[in-house]
């Protein structure tokens, strides 16, 4: 079964610095229809204005993944880490028993737009941790990129649940494939472009529930990137 989430049915919140569109409940947005998906609690499309940014504030007991779509942004936490992290980039800190951070937009022209992630550690009260990878562009190309999963293979970072994030390119005409193995499901968040989804055709901001399926077929009608969260 394929659930689509629309882009335009998304909570929204413009703060002038952030633009930020919420497929799950997130601070102001609630909807009790829309609370997660399996571990997946959050995926926030956020643009942040140049030079704007997230003053220090507190996390706990979750992982958080950041992947950088255009722009860049300067992270400083709590545990000493002080860097930027620019275009196919993955931020991950694990919260644990507690950190502290801020994100800005350091560039004074250019915004920065991305995928603020949480899911939800298999475990509470781990020791934080920080970590980010970047990944090269033609990795995309014709295959699945692993960006992040529990035992952190194929250069992926590490997350502390039993999920896997990819992304993928597809050129217009190009088609992927996706298998599920039993008692898994997917969720699967367009980036740019369009494609259709098992028969399902997903816009920029569109996401798709899968469960009970065995494989997912995705087919470009436009070139596109797309990011899929396999989760137990």
């Amino acid at each position: 079964m394929i659930t689509i989430r629309r882009a335009e049915d998304r909570g929204h919140a413009d703060h002038g610095w952030l633009n930020s569109y919420h497929s799950f409940s997130f601070a102001n947005y609630y909807d009790p229809r829309h609370m997660g998906f399996r571990s997946l609690r959050v995926i926030n499309e956020d643009r942040v204005a140049p030079q704007g940014g997230f003053p220090t504030h507190p996390h706990r007991d979750m992982e958080i993944i950041s992947y950088i779509i255009s722009g860049s942004l300067a992270h400083r936490d709590t545990l000493g880490n002080t860097k930027v992290i620019g275009p196919n980039g993955v931020q991950r800190f694990s919260a644990g028993t507690g950190i502290a951070h801020s994100e800005f937009n350091p560039s004074a022209t250019e915004p920065a737009h991305f995928l603020q992630i949480w899911i939800l550690p298999e475990q509470q009260g781990l020791t934080p941790s920080y970590e980010q990878k970047t990944f090269l562009p033609e990795t995309q190309q014709g295959q699945w990129c692993k960006l992040a999963s529990r035992e952190a293979t194929n250069g992926a970072v590490k997350i502390h649940q039993d999920a896997e994030i990819y992304t993928t390119a597809l050129q217009a005409g190009e088609q992927r494939t996706y298998a599920l193995h039993l008692n898994r499901y997917a969720w699967v968040q367009l980036i740019k472009g369009e494609v259709t989804l098992n028969g399902h055709t997903l816009n920029p901001g569109d996401g798709a529930a899968a469960s009970d399926e065995q494989l997912l077929t995705l087919k470009a009608s436009q070139d596109a990137e797309v990011m899929l969260f396999d989760l137990v």
